[in-house]
């Protein structure tokens, strides 16, 4: 495994090049979304200078040639997520559509008294749509709480019965940055006759997630946070599930023929796709994949890996700094959140601002897991492939300067 190097990748990023507040900027909220390299912008480019059409429509040169390139992306993702077959990719808007399709679609097999079980630590959009199925079939929604700033393993045990239907889990928190025990968990989930759908957001961008191996039957990621174009996600769903599956959107692409009454759908996995889909942007995932495994998931992996052991202890020992999750650093991706004692995570991010240096503050879209830590918000720096150890120590001067201006103003 080579090692990479984040001042040469950097150089691929004109927005990284800029000042912010006259300080050089030092982007560190990878995990709300990543910023895009000039080849992924140059794939984009391409499409829409030499072979702007709509797909899978006209026998036309330019739609022959937008078709091939956006069923390309296909499998690319298929290859890159080991899944056996490109009926099991579906093209969506990112993470938050496709896991609404799974409960609207899939949840449509529940029936009242069944359970689903999800945990504390989940992102709003692997929430919000399975309370409304709750709401609309009669389910149970079963929350997994924290023990010790992981996820508890022995409740999730509990919980998942023979009465569960779905598990859905996070493969790692946007907030804690803890890597939850999806294989186990699947597994489990398997034995009581339930499907697991997994959020890959902050995981597939990272490290190597392969379907077949995990056997995981819904996995769902965005392509904006793997140097990809926003609007742009991936629902992997198993080829048994998703031809049980009714289609959530109707319209044009999606349609074998429609008649006066009734209408029959394409094979899959165009049965999903609905209308105009996002050509530029699958084409713009399809170059972030292979942008990112030219460098290759072991290093970028290895890499965060790197950054949070350097920075770990650091952190820890600044004064009054709380950080969450659990207290050992290895088991931490590139995500760490903490808290000033006596500041607010949002003077302290705009503090940070100041100094160049862009991170998260707030509740993060994740509610529920900020209230069962006892607090109104956090500040979560985020980390990737263009980011270095000088970042880290720019980062802690800066939280340090922050913290005397706020105790004793300015100089």
């Amino acid at each position: 495994m080579s090692k990479l190097n984040p001042d040469e990748i950097k150089k691929d990023f004109k927005i990284l090049q800029q000042k912010v507040n006259d300080e050089p900027l030092i982007y560190l909220d990878n995990a709300a979304t990543t910023q895009k390299p000039q080849q992924v912008l140059a794939a984009i480019n391409h499409y829409y200078n030499w072979e702007n059409a709509n797909v899978h429509r006209g026998v036309h040169t330019l739609a022959e040639r937008a078709t091939a390139s956006y069923e390309k992306a296909r499998e690319s993702v298929c290859n890159f997520l080991n899944a056996k077959d490109i009926s099991e990719i579906l093209f969506t808007r990112g993470t938050t559509t496709s896991l609404n399709w799974v409960a609207q679609s899939f949840g449509e097999f529940l029936q009242e008294g069944n359970e689903i079980v999800i945990s504390v630590m989940e992102h709003h959009a692997n929430i919000i749509p399975w309370q409304q199925l709750a709401k609309r079939k009669g389910v149970i929604l079963k929350y997994i709480e924290l023990k010790n700033g992981e996820l508890n393993l022995k409740m999730a045990q509990d919980l998942i019965t023979d009465k569960t239907k779905i598990v859905s889990l996070a493969h790692i928190s946007k907030v804690l940055g803890l890597e939850n025990p999806v294989k186990e968990l699947i597994d489990y989930a398997h034995r009581k006759g339930a499907i697991f759908v997994m959020d890959a957001a902050q995981s597939v961008p990272h490290q190597r997630v392969d379907v077949e191996a995990l056997d995981v039957d819904f996995l769902a990621f965005s392509g904006h946070k793997m140097l990809g174009p926003t609007g742009i996600g991936v629902l992997f769903g198993k080829r048994k599930y998703l031809e049980m599956m009714e289609p959530v959107e109707f319209g044009g692409e999606m349609i074998d023929f429609v008649y006066r009454d009734t209408s029959t759908w394409k094979e899959l996995p165009w049965k999903f796709e609905a209308g105009t889909p996002n050509i530029a942007g699958a084409i713009g995932l399809d170059a972030a994949i292979q942008y990112l495994q030219n460098i290759g998931f072991d290093a970028i992996k290895a890499h965060e890996k790197e950054l949070v052991e350097y920075l770990f202890p650091k952190l820890q020992a600044i004064d009054a700094l709380t950080l969450y999750g659990s207290a050992e650093w290895s088991k931490h991706a590139g995500v760490l959140s903490f808290n000033i004692n006596g500041l607010h995570p949002h003077d302290v991010a705009s503090a940070l601002d100041m100094q160049g240096i862009t991170v998260r503050a707030g509740h993060l879209c994740a509610q529920p897991l900020i209230q069962s830590l006892g607090v109104s918000a956090v500040v979560r720096a985020s980390f990737y492939i263009y980011n270095t150890k000088e970042d880290c120590e720019k980062l802690v001067d800066a939280i340090i300067a922050a913290k005397e201006f706020f105790s004793h103003g300015p100089i």
